[in-house]
């Protein structure tokens, strides 16, 4: 910004603001009050502020209660807002006024200007950018529109494609015979197909969870103003809004039937919140597992073999880490605080308006974007290629005692129990152990207990 200033003035007097910024008095009086974090309200956001903008233009328009010709400069600006042209000129901290009003009136501000410039008429921040409208239905319309584009467009995609990775690779490896494992040991064989068809069916249901909580999401606040009511907006302003935004964004957004919830809660983007933390226990599951299963390569289980992307020491030559399973986890982690967040900043419904609009917006669409960041790099970087160590696995299915649970139906769970526990004790084959200590032959033994046979399931039978 430059070093030279401009006098502004709003309701409470002068102040200065400097000379090239496109804001008004207000976002100059929010940039002064809140220099806590240096986090600024991020692009998905103000791409929601412009297109609502827009929309109350159109509305406004529509409805005859706003001229053509300001109406049509309101809405080149807010297009031009919604696709990042002015971003440098929304400086305002995420931690500011609980309502949103600073980056409220910072649109209204640097719309107001703009137009007023662009067209050569007066265009007025409060009386013409945000008619019909408050701080207290922009905001968390704001939210639910950001969401929603950001679900749609962006994390639904991703997950779409970690789905459908997972599922070509879980064909691959039908038939891959590995030891299974439940608390860390030994157990029933599994193939490495059967692994990934369950982590696919976890991302399955994390996009079934995502697409039923989308319908909260598109009721929108717009048209409820200051406390639900309406006040200074046409009755007929929240549905005309929300028709236009969903024709403009191609989803159904509608105005919710009850303005009192949309304004007084946020129940909504705290059950979306909640969606995004169940992704993010299903990633760290399976971002877990692939590390065990990677790690070694020599003195851990070593079954399969990561991508090779960077080197994994700056002291040890050689080494290579499971970088993209330990950034999913990251995520995670992040995810999950940022829903505790958002579950804390939920319950700031005091009577007729949530006070903790900004934080919400702020970790809602971090956890949206870092989502769908990292899914893409899961399947294309570790899923999609991922090799197999086959005489690791064979060599450990080999010596596996578990598998003479296979034979239960056929000499009995006390029999069985103690020939692994002899296999396990003399570090020897299951099969030679239980060859001596049944009246079943080489040949029926090999049958019965065949690992990629036992991973179908079912009774095996003498």
């Amino acid at each position: 910004m430059s070093s030279k200033f401009r006098i502004e003035k709003d309701s409470m007097g002068e102040l200065k603001v400097p000379e090239s910024a496109l804001w008004g008095a207000q976002t100059q009086r929010a940039v002064e009050n809140f220099p806590i974090s240096g986090l600024t309200v991020p692009r998905s956001f103000i791409r929601a502020l412009g297109l609502v903008k827009w929309g109350a233009a159109e509305a406004n328009n529509n409805l005859g209660l706003l001229d053509d010709k300001r109406a049509a400069a309101i809405k080149t600006v807010a297009k031009q807002v919604s696709t990042g042209d002015f971003d440098a000129h929304f400086p305002i901290d995420i931690f500011q006024t609980g309502s949103g009003t600073s980056s409220n009136m910072n649109t209204n501000e640097v719309i107001s200007n703009i137009a007023t410039e662009q067209a050569g008429i007066d265009v007025h921040p409060n009386d013409h950018v945000n008619m019909g409208q408050s701080s207290n239905d922009v905001i968390p319309t704001c939210i639910h529109v950001s969401a929603a584009l950001a679900t749609h467009e962006k994390l639904i995609p991703a997950l779409g494609h970690l789905y459908r990775v997972m599922k070509s690779k879980a064909d691959d490896m039908s038939q891959v015979t590995k030891t299974g494992r439940t608390h860390l040991m030994d157990a029933m064989p599994v193939t490495i197909g059967q692994e990934l068809d369950g982590w696919a069916a976890q991302i399955d249901s994390s996009i079934n969870r995502l697409q039923a909580s989308l319908p909260r999401i598109h009721k929108l606040a717009q048209g409820g103003t200051a406390v639900g009511t309406g006040i200074n907006a046409h009755p007929d302003f929240g549905k005309a809004f929300a028709d236009a935004l969903a024709k403009e964004t191609d989803i159904p957004f509608t105005a919710n039937e009850n303005y009192f919830e949309s304004i007084g809660t946020q129940d909504a983007a705290v059950e979306l919140s909640g969606q995004l933390k169940v992704i993010a226990v299903s990633l760290m599951k399976i971002a877990n597992d692939l590390r065990w299963m990677n790690s070694g390569p020599l003195a851990g289980l070593g079954e399969i073999a990561l991508q090779a992307l960077q080197p994994g020491s700056s002291i040890m030559p050689g080494k290579v880490n499971p970088v993209i399973p330990e950034a999913v986890c990251m995520v995670s982690a992040q995810v999950i605080g940022n829903d505790a967040t958002i579950t804390v900043a939920g319950q700031a419904g005091n009577f007729q308006l949530n006070v903790m609009l900004p934080v919400i917006a702020y970790n809602l669409l971090q956890s949206i974007e870092i989502i769908a960041n990292v899914a893409i790099l899961l399947a294309d970087k570790s899923i999609a290629t991922f090799t197999v160590n086959k005489s690791k696995l064979d060599q450990a299915l080999s010596r596996n005692p578990i598998l003479v649970t296979a034979l239960n139906a056929v000499i009995g769970y006390d029999l069985g129990a103690a020939i692994a526990k002899q296999a396990y004790k003399e570090g020897r084959p299951v099969l030679d152990v239980a060859k001596e200590n049944t009246d079943l032959s080489e040949e029926e033994l090999k049958r019965l207990m065949d690992p990629y046979a036992l991973t179908k399931g079912g009774i095996q039978k003498r």
